[in-house]
């Protein structure tokens, strides 16, 4: 399909720089694509009665890491002048002490460049954090050897690092120490994305209590979310464009139980475009859902079959993005231009820090 299909004008005072407060205050937009009743206005605390008992939720418990990093390379020679700021997101562990990463201004730095990392206005236990370019490759990829290895960089890391808010957040304002918190949802355990799964950033305990109170499931999954999330489309068609790799994982238990509340009558609920690409990954041509821990590199757009997800909960997302697009094969592109107008005019809030939808799949 071509990718102007899913561009749209969205004023810039849409989007969201702070999370609502208290995070299931944010408001909801609810879509059913086979109801007369079209779209509906409520609020995310609203979401539990908007199930039915023996729905099954799942949330995806990836946590994000503290990945934005800022320092400057270290002089070449002894005589050599102001060295360049470089600032790197971390994108992928290689193995104890070596990190894939996305760095500015790339063409700044060559291999065996050494970038020291948080040295100035910051307390830590280490004095510095030194990594050496091992490997360059496109698109501003390098591959850092860290001086430090294990739990010793993992604290580095957690001490220099920032959270690595989108661009479209991160170039109005400045990270503080408000988003280690607003930028990790309540689930958040198993540590290794880059970003967070915003969907499940609306949760509270309060709001996980009264789906108890409703008898629906709650079911964890995991996804580490990669930066590709952020990324447009920049290929005419979509059939050019070519996903980024993440690692997930669906523990043999989480896939029995959601299997056996399909079979009750009960629908899968995935909160978030992570959790739905990797139960997606995981089912059976049937819509069982099986044991799944690996890679998941899967495209999703009009056209697509869904077997394992019967509704979403997500947040708004990008003109032109693989979300966008995601959403308008789970509810039909006519669907979403007309929900994603209606949210536009009514003043919801847009992106990671934004409002939720609803979405209820197309029959």
């Amino acid at each position: 399909m071509r990718t102007d299909l899913f561009d749209f004008a969205l004023p810039e005072d849409r989007i969201a720089l702070r999370p609502a407060s208290p995070r299931d205050s944010a408001r909801l937009l609810v879509v059913r694509p086979d109801d007369p009743r079209g779209l509906e206005d409520r609020i995310v605390r609203d979401f539990p009665d908007l199930l039915r008992p023996g729905d099954a939720v799942v949330v995806n418990d990836t946590k994000v890491l503290p990945a934005s990093l800022h320092g400057r390379r270290l002089p070449r020679t002894e005589d050599g002048g102001p060295e360049p700021a470089i600032a790197a997101t971390l994108i992928k562990r290689l193995d104890g002490s070596r990190w894939n990463a996305l760095v500015r201004p790339a063409k700044r730095l060559a291999v065996g460049d050494i970038v020291r990392f948080g040295s100035e206005g910051r307390v830590c236990f280490l004095e510095q954090l030194d990594a050496t370019v091992e490997a360059k490759g496109e698109g501003g990829e390098v591959t850092f050897a860290f001086a430090f290895h294990g739990a010793a960089l993992d604290q580095a890391l957690e001490e220099r690092g920032d959270m690595p808010l989108p661009p479209y957040i991160a170039g109005r304002r400045a990270v503080d120490e408000a988003d280690r918190s607003d930028y990790q949802t309540m689930f958040a355990h198993e540590e290794g994305s880059v970003a967070a799964p915003t969907a499940g950033l609306h949760f509270t305990q309060p709001l996980v209590s009264a789906l108890q109170a409703r008898d629906v499931s709650l079911h964890k999954v995991t996804l580490h979310v990669g930066p590709g999330t952020f990324l447009p489309v920049k290929a005419e068609d979509t059939a050019g464009h070519q996903m980024h790799a993440e690692w997930g994982s669906v523990r043999a238990e989480t896939a029995a139980a959601l299997n056996a509340a399909r079979r009750n009558g009960g629908r899968i609920v995935a909160v978030g475009s992570t959790s739905l690409r990797l139960l997606e990954s995981a089912a059976a041509d049937d819509g069982t859902i099986g044991e799944f821990s690996g890679e998941t590199a899967l495209f999703i757009t009009p056209g697509y079959r869904f077997r394992a997800v019967d509704a979403m909960l997500t947040n708004f997302h990008l003109p032109c993005s693989t979300l966008f697009m995601l959403v308008c094969a789970f509810c039909g592109l006519d669907v979403m231009q007309r929900a994603y107008a209606h949210a536009i005019e009514a003043g919801y809030r847009f992106y990671s820090y934004g409002d939720a939808c609803l979405l209820f799949r197309a029959g």
